[in-house]
């Protein structure tokens, strides 16, 4: 395993002690708690960039790094948002329709991938702007509520991150169709065209 591989695999292990902290503040309200989150989702948001780079600087990528990447930034993100949702008398929730904007594009991603990938086979998704500036309006709404900080501004960062998510959806729905439509496996089969009305 490369280490760009491993900085990864860390950012996936720091996802537990995150979410044992915030569910320990959200029971006692102790701020060691929510600080400790906090410290633990910054330093795997901080390592995303780091894995990046290594991979990046040392031609350390591969097709695992390729699978991982991703999936710590799904994984991180998601479980921040869920328990970030859950009600908290210390804590301003994160608003259920910036929850549900997330859950669903990436449940119906996860979906298309694997229909993609079973009819087509190996799936490239081409990178846009508007998926990574909804990742990262995604972490800034996490990290603001974190803060504790003032609840307008939450409400700003989600929005416009919700907005941006389900238009990064939509497109790479819209890519996964053209993949589909352009594979042969999409076209009808000799048998059932025989069998069709002359």
């Amino acid at each position: 395993m490369t280490t760009a591989n491993k900085v990864t695999a860390l950012r996936i292990l720091l996802i537990p002690p995150f979410i044992y902290f915030m569910l320990e503040y959200r029971d006692t309200g102790e701020a060691w708690a929510r600080i400790t989150g906090m410290v633990v989702f910054g330093t795997a948001a901080l390592l995303d960039g780091v894995d990046g780079f290594i991979a990046r600087r040392f031609n350390q990528r591969s097709e695992l790094g390729a699978i991982l990447d991703p999936l710590a930034d799904k994984l991180l993100l998601v479980s921040a948002v869920i328990v970030l949702s859950l009600t908290n008398a210390h804590l301003h929730t994160l608003p259920r329709w910036f929850a549900l904007a997330i859950l669903s594009r990436d449940v119906l991603a996860v979906i298309g991938l694997a229909v993609v990938h079973f009819t087509v086979g190996r799936v490239r998704l081409r990178p846009r702007w508007t998926g990574k500036t909804a990742t990262v309006l995604q972490m800034a709404t996490v990290i603001w509520t974190l803060l504790h900080l003032p609840v307008t501004g939450q409400t700003w960062f989600a929005g416009v991150a919700a907005v941006l998510t389900l238009i990064s959806g939509l497109q790479y729905g819209w890519d996964g169709l053209k993949r589909l439509a352009e594979s042969p496996e999409s076209a009808p089969s000799p048998e059932a065209q025989d069998r069709s009305p002359r």
